[in-house]
């Protein structure tokens, strides 16, 4: 079974084993937790502790994750509060999981305009300033109108008022620096490059995951 398969549905893998894990997580029920226990999700990690993927968040069903400990192909790392239970056990629900395999996360991402600021870290390559998305575009270094491709090689994040200053010409025509040279980047940087969600949209047990290259408070 491929990577991809594994990483979004743990619990469908074919043979007894993974039947077995599937009706054992499907035996679990919540305890007094009602319709909000279907809602909860497992941040999914690498082995190195690192999120799969930042957009879209690396996450399973609690009943994936659940199929996934019972095939033992994951680590519990944390938990929530709820408890489940079976006819022969009871658990806490797992809030984050590890892979216990590295995957490697090769090959390159979807050429779009997300993926595009993503690599600029949503900052204006001309001017240098971070902007939201709304007050974003992306520009051609060499313009379509001169031979200039729609490719990672030959477009940038600009804001709004570099991009109609350098207009129709190139860099050097307009008097215009690049904070760096377009590239097309692994699908492994822009997983990590992507911006986290919020800390008050994450659960608890999360955040040392999600933000574990932030700056440390004192």
């Amino acid at each position: 079974m491929g990577s991809r398969a594994f990483i979004e549905r743990p619990g469908l893998a074919t043979g007894a084993p993974g039947v077995q894990a599937k009706a054992m997580a499907a035996s679990f029920c919540g305890c007094g937790a009602g319709a909000a226990m279907n809602d909860l999700q497992t941040l999914v990690l690498n082995a190195d502790f690192r999120p799969l993927s930042r957009f879209p968040l690396s996450s399973w069903h609690w009943k994936d994750a659940v199929s996934a400990l019972v095939l033992q192909r994951v680590n519990l790392v944390a938990e929530y509060d709820d408890v489940i239970r079976s006819p022969s056990r009871a658990m806490r629900v797992p809030s984050v999981v590890a892979l216990k395999r590295y995957l490697h996360l090769d090959g390159y991402p979807a050429f779009t305009r997300f993926n595009i600021y993503c690599r600029d870290r949503w900052r204006c390559q001309y001017c240098a300033t971070d902007f939201p998305p709304s007050e974003l575009t992306f520009d051609h270094v060499v313009p379509r109108s001169r031979g200039g491709r729609t490719t990672w090689e030959n477009v940038v994040t600009a804001c709004s008022r570099c991009n109609l200053v350098k207009a129709n010409r190139t860099p050097r025509e307009a008097g215009m620096s690049l904070l760096r040279r377009p590239y097309r980047p692994s699908r492994l940087e822009l997983a990590h490059a992507a911006a986290p969600l919020a800390r008050e949209q994450v659960h608890h047990t999360w955040v040392d995951f999600l933000y574990w290259d932030s700056e440390l408070e004192e």
